[in-house]
Order: C-alpha cells, then sequence, then structure tokens
C-alpha cells in the first residue's frame, strides 16, 4: 500500500511540473537571453592604436566608459581608431558600432600592455559568424526596410552591366555624364550613373545634387528650386582616372513630377571647373524598370 502511494505521489508531482511548464510556455513571455548578441572580445592598450576595418562606412559609435577613445581615421569612413586614454584600467567596458549597411557590432574591451593582435578585418568575417555577433538595425529614412537587403540590392544593381537608360547624358570638357540605369523597388528609386573619361586628367567627383525644377522659368531662383536628399550613395571610387570610366549609385525616394517640372541632375568635380548637367523628366521616372526576381550578390 505504501509503495502505491509513493507512486501515486510521484505522479502527481510529475503531472504537476508538466502543467507549470506548459502554463509558462503560453504566458507568452520569452527569456530576454534567447536575444542575447555576442560580443566581440578585444584588448587596448595606451602606447598603441588599434584598428578595425569594417565591411561598410561607419554611422556610430558609443564607448562604454572615459577609459577609451576611438575616431573614424581621416577620408576612410570604415576604419575605426581605438585605444586606451588610461593606463592599465581594471574594469572591463565595451563600445558599439553601427554601419551604414544596418549591422550592429559589440564589443567587450580588456586592457593589455601587449595586445595580440592591434589590426582586426571584420570583412574577413563569415556570415554564419556574423549572425551570432551583429545584427541589423532599422534606419528612419528606410521606413523600416531592412538596411542589410536594401545594401544588397544597391550592390547588385551597381554591378549590372546592361544600360537601360540610352537617351541621357551631358558632354564637355572630355567628360561624359550619362545616366545608366533607373530602377524602382519598394518605393525607392535606383539612379545608377556613369562618367567616361576621355581626357588626360583623372576626374575627382565632389558632390551631386538632384533639384526639382520649372523647365519653361529660365529666370528661376534658389527658392523656387526643391533639392533632393538622397538616403543612400554607394560609390566604391570617387576618382574617375583618365581614360577610364567609373559609376556611382544613388538611392532615393520615389516620387514624380507636376506638368512642365523636370530633374537637374548637375555632376560637380573636386577642385576643378568640368561640371556637367542633365535633365529627367516625368516620362522618364515612370519608366524606371522594376526590380523582379534579381539574384542578390552576397559577397
Amino acid at each position: 500500500m505504501k509503495i502505491r502511494l509513493n507512486i501515486f505521489f510521484s505522479v502527481l508531482l510529475i503531472l504537476f511540473c508538466i502543467c507549470r511548464l506548459a502554463a509558462q510556455e503560453n504566458s507568452g513571455f520569452a527569456s530576454l537571453s534567447q536575444a542575447k548578441l555576442e560580443p566581440y572580445k578585444m584588448e587596448v592598450t595606451y602606447n598603441k592604436t588599434t584598428h578595425l576595418l569594417f565591411p561598410s562606412p561607419i554611422r556610430y559609435v558609443d564607448l562604454g566608459s572615459e577609459n577609451l577613445i576611438a575616431n573614424k581615421a581621416d577620408d576612410v569612413a570604415n576604419v575605426l581608431r581605438i585605444k586606451s586614454s588610461v593606463r592599465d584600467f581594471d574594469e572591463e567596458t565595451n563600445f558599439s558600432v553601427i554601419t551604414e549597411d544596418g549591422k550592429f557590432y559589440n564589443f567587450d574591451v580588456f586592457y593589455s600592455s601587449y595586445p595580440d593582435t592591434l589590426n582586426y578585418d571584420l570583412l574577413k568575417l563569415q556570415r554564419n559568424q556574423e549572425k551570432e555577433y551583429s545584427t541589423d538595425v532599422l534606419f528612419e529614412e528606410l521606413k523600416g526596410e531592412s538596411s542589410s537587403l536594401t545594401e544588397l540590392l544597391i550592390k547588385t544593381l551597381y554591378q549590372l552591366p546592361k544600360r537601360t537608360v540610352k537617351h541621357i547624358g551631358s558632354k564637355s570638357f572630355g567628360i561624359q555624364f550619362l545616366l545608366k540605369s533607373l530602377y524602382v523597388h519598394e518605393g525607392k528609386f535606383y539612379f545608377i550613373f556613369q562618367i567616361k573619361n576621355k581626357s588626360n586628367v583623372s576626374f575627382d567627383v565632389d558632390f551631386v545634387t538632384f533639384k526639382i525644377t520649372d523647365k519653361k522659368n529660365l529666370k528661376r531662383t534658389v527658392v523656387q528650386d526643391r533639392v533632393l536628399s538622397p538616403l543612400r550613395t554607394y560609390s566604391p571610387n570617387p576618382t574617375v582616372n583618365y581614360q577610364s570610366d567609373g559609376e556611382f549609385l544613388y538611392l532615393m525616394d520615389q516620387f514624380t513630377l507636376l506638368e512642365d517640372q523636370i530633374v537637374e541632375i548637375e555632376l560637380m568635380e573636386k577642385d576643378g571647373g568640368r561640371h556637367q548637367k542633365i535633365q529627367i523628366e516625368n516620362s522618364d521616372l515612370i519608366s524606371a524598370k522594376v526590380v523582379n526576381d534579381i539574384q542578390l550578390k552576397l559577397n
């Protein structure tokens, strides 16, 4: 009889535990540890600078304490310089980085008089490692669209060889400025431009402006022009060498024009005067090529 009672209470206890676990699973709550983003481990020192090379330009850096100092390398948007601001700090600290492709990176930092490594190339990481140590952020200007997917689409469209627009361009001083292609996807325009440098002097791109203006108003003022701001710019090499070609891509919010309006796009040369200007009409915008069934390039 005693044995039967022990078995009965054991079964009752097991059923109670199962019911409790089921209640926890159905409560709608999950452990925050399931969302844990594993940090990188790295060492810094006082007398030497550590460099981190990211796959995309750096947009934001947050340091965990005053024991660290960091800044972007001059004229290189994807390299971060970091070092210790004091000697021999004891407590572990951290810092975080957000890059233009929407990746969030987290680092735990320790002081070492003799760090094993001073230069880190995050370009070499495999994608399965990135999923563990970095994550996507959603930039406000992309309106919730994945920044990583946007970056992949930009790079994929940039590498397409076919020219889909063949009637928009300008030419002077040995420089030809062309609208190579215009794509539309999820409420965004992808403008791909090409520069053909037939001269013997390299062309350094300073900046490109987009303005909506009235094509009938020859004496227009700045007030009458509406300046458009790009969401992203992709230009691996802003310098077009002599006797060579170069391309760059601008991501813009989708828009259309009123009657008699045009988009005026001006290419400015850095420290030079070989500026170029082209015009796009509403018929060109609404004829943009729709992105369908495209194979994203992951590398």
